[in-house]
């Protein structure tokens, strides 16, 4: 894997990483009330005639606002520390409050007071915030701006925190994060994973091989296809089982596929292809799940299995022998739905946690869909996407993903960088749309925009 740039730590990693860390704990703290009061000076427009009320529990993130507060009085800003446990419904009046009352580490309820109209700014995490999991108190902290210390935390990218922190500044006070096995993607990674295309390509070098669809129902397969080619596959073979008289897009070559036995078909061919997908609107037949399962486990291309291709999969226990024959990358793409089908049981709260543990099951990488995307592979590593929206919350846009992960794994990118650059990809394409009205198929003819938007 690429390395990247943004790093996300768990607030027991981050406890970890403090232990570790060379320098005393003063210094530290030193060092984050320091990058408060900056942050603080700059929402303020100066410090003559200014008022700063701050909220300070009893722990660092406490300390961190004192910190910040004698910065503050130091640059002549009229500055007052409020116990946390103290404080009043209402803050008194002021230009900024400056929350610091519980850190990362917080969980329980906490009613935060009355701003009475000041911006808020947040030492790590707005206090109220479940700093693993984004879970917040009702009358958690509203944040405009939360500054968060050497990696950001998963609350921060989580609903309903992540609509709790305002703008994020990540600041380096020095302490190592360099093990962070979690990871934001942004753009830059992305362009930097996805290959150009040389002079001399030609069509096979990232050919994809979609099985998707069923007699009668092929919007999800032509999805899936069209979404493949517009995200830099070089030529899609389109096999609907039971589909007597394909009729696939402009773009795509139609395949004839029997409604059984499928499988055998597929597996012929594939040698000429970089990638298969496989499960869009396939149905739930017996027939379809031996023909999924004999197919997954013998094609020695990477796959990525979606929708009703992971219902014939069955539960892990049930995936993980047919993974198991693989030797390509595999690539899981659930929503909460067939999580739950697959794990047994819901996503928990901690939803990094949760995917990582059916990652390691099924020995794949699993995509589990989201506002943020979480994607987890067998080792434990960990992208996190988070540029989705609503607007992808409508029928047909998880068939587009799976022909962009399909597409970028026929281009060369292993699993987990193939399904977080494309849940970016998806995302960034969906806000190039109408905030009202989108479709899938708007969501395809943007992805060339999208991906286009990774270079500027």
């Amino acid at each position: 894997m690429l390395s990247l740039v943004i790093p996300v730590l768990t607030p027991e990693e981050m406890k970890q990483v403090d232990a570790a860390a060379p320098e005393p704990v003063d210094v530290l703290i030193g060092r984050a009330g320091a990058a408060v009061a900056r942050v603080a000076l700059d929402m303020l427009g100066g410090a003559y005639g200014r008022r700063v009320v701050v909220v300070a529990g009893k722990g660092n993130n406490g300390a961190d606002g004192r910190a910040a507060a004698e910065r503050l009085r130091g640059r002549g800003v009229r500055t007052r520390v409020i116990d946390a446990a103290d404080a009043p419904g209402v803050v008194p009046h002021c230009d900024l409050v400056i929350d610091a009352a519980y850190g990362t580490g917080f969980r329980g309820q906490y009613d935060a007071p009355d701003a009475d109209g000041a911006p808020v700014l947040s030492v790590d995490i707005p206090s109220g915030v479940d700093g693993l999991t984004g879970e917040a108190s009702e009358d958690a902290v509203q944040a405009d701006v939360t500054v968060t210390f050497a990696a950001l935390k998963p609350g921060l990218l989580f609903s309903p925190g992540a609509e709790r922190c305002g703008r994020i500044e990540l600041v380096d006070i020095g302490l190592d994060v360099s093990g962070a096995t979690i990871h934001l993607v942004e753009a830059a990674d992305v362009r930097a994973w996805l290959p150009e295309r040389l002079p001399e390509a030609h069509k096979w070098q990232s050919a994809v091989w979609v099985v998707a669809g069923s007699r009668g129902m092929t919007g999800s397969a032509n999805l899936c296809a069209r979404a493949a080619m517009r995200a830099g596959a070089g030529m899609v073979r389109l096999g609907v089982p039971g589909q007597e008289e394909p009729q696939p897009p402009l773009e795509v070559v139609g395949r004839v596929l029997p409604a059984a036995g499928w499988d055998r078909v597929v597996l012929g061919e594939l040698d000429r292809f970089r990638s298969l997908a496989v499960g869009p609107g396939l149905g739930r037949t017996d027939a379809t799940r031996s023909a999924v399962r004999a197919l997954v486990a013998a094609a020695r291309v990477p796959v990525i299995v979606d929708a009703d291709g992971l219902v014939a999969l069955g539960d892990a226990d049930a995936a993980a022998p047919v993974v198991a024959q693989r030797r390509h990358p595999t690539v899981l793409t659930p929503h909460e739905g067939e999580f739950t089908g697959l794990a047994g049981n819901p996503p928990r709260p901690d939803r990094i946690g949760s995917v990582r543990m059916l990652a390691r099951r099924t020995d794949a990488t699993v995509l589990l869909k989201g506002a943020t995307t979480v994607v987890a592979a067998a080792d434990g590593r960990v992208l996190l996407a988070n540029e989705g929206d609503a607007r992808l919350a409508t029928a047909g846009t998880g068939d587009v993903l799976s022909g962009v992960v399909a597409a970028f794994l026929a281009q060369g990118l292993d699993g987990p960088e193939a399904a977080a650059g494309a849940a970016f990809v998806h995302a960034t394409a969906g806000h190039l749309g109408w905030r009202r009205g989108l479709v899938a198929g708007d969501l395809v003819d943007l992805l060339p925009a999208a991906l286009s938007r990774l270079d500027t």
